[in-house]
């Protein structure tokens, strides 16, 4: 049975690309971790950004990448899941260059902007691997069907090589995972973005964003 949704965004060529919520454990976990860590950040920012001028332009932006964390774990289809994905790294490049008057921070949240767009590449490239295989793009349906191991198909990436498409799906949405938490070689962002305000090496590099891929990596399609 699909997981519960709210509303149909749109529906083309059969598939339904739905807007909704789905609670289990690993979100329930995910949740409580993302909403802790921002309410301390929030608290900890009232005296460590008392005197900037961007005070409430701060708050704007560590409010909505909380935001964009909540609809990145809660979601219950891919297409959702990729929109918080894409927003939590847009809103961490205005972090990483919250201060925009240094030319280190510019260049810090360009690169950590175009380095996690090379992951993020193979995630859609993963999605749409997975949409032609299952015809969905919903969590319960995927993975239902993936369970039942009934998908033998196989892909041909280099002449005369046969690839099993779940191999390929899982490895395109690895590589998205490997730009959000920062593991080799997509960790080259990590060490600039240090340039933003400390509440963001706290809210973004230590506890939900660079922790974001361990979610993709734990779900059922990689098990």
């Amino acid at each position: 049975m699909a997981a519960p949704f709210f509303l149909t965004w749109l529906v083309a060529g059969g598939v339904k690309l739905e807007i909704g919520f789905m609670l289990d454990s690993l979100t329930a976990l995910m949740m409580v971790v993302v909403t802790f860590v921002s309410w301390m950040v929030h608290i900890y920012t009232i005296g460590y950004m008392h005197d900037d001028p961007g005070y409430q332009r701060f708050f704007s932006y560590i409010n909505l990448f909380t935001f964009s964390m909540l609809m990145l774990v809660m979601s219950n289809n891919f297409v959702q899941l990729f929109f918080g994905w894409e927003a939590v790294g847009l809103v961490s490049y205005l972090l990483i260059g919250f201060w925009f008057n240094r030319e280190s921070a510019i260049y810090a949240n360009l690169k950590a902007f175009l380095v996690n767009r090379v992951g993020d590449f193979g995630f859609v490239l993963g999605i749409a691997a997975v949409l032609m295989t299952f015809n969905s793009l919903n969590y319960t349906e995927v993975f239902d069907l993936a369970q039942k191991g009934q998908y033998q198909e196989t892909i041909s990436i280099f002449s005369g090589t046969e690839w099993s498409m779940m191999t390929v799906i899982c490895i395109l949405l690895f590589i998205g995972a490997m730009g959000k938490s920062a593991q080799f070689p997509l960790h080259v962002w990590l060490p600039d973005s240090m340039e933003g305000p400390t509440p963001i090496s706290a809210l973004i590099h230590a506890a939900t964003m660079v922790t974001a891929g361990i979610k993709t990596a734990s779900s059922p399609t990689l098990k």
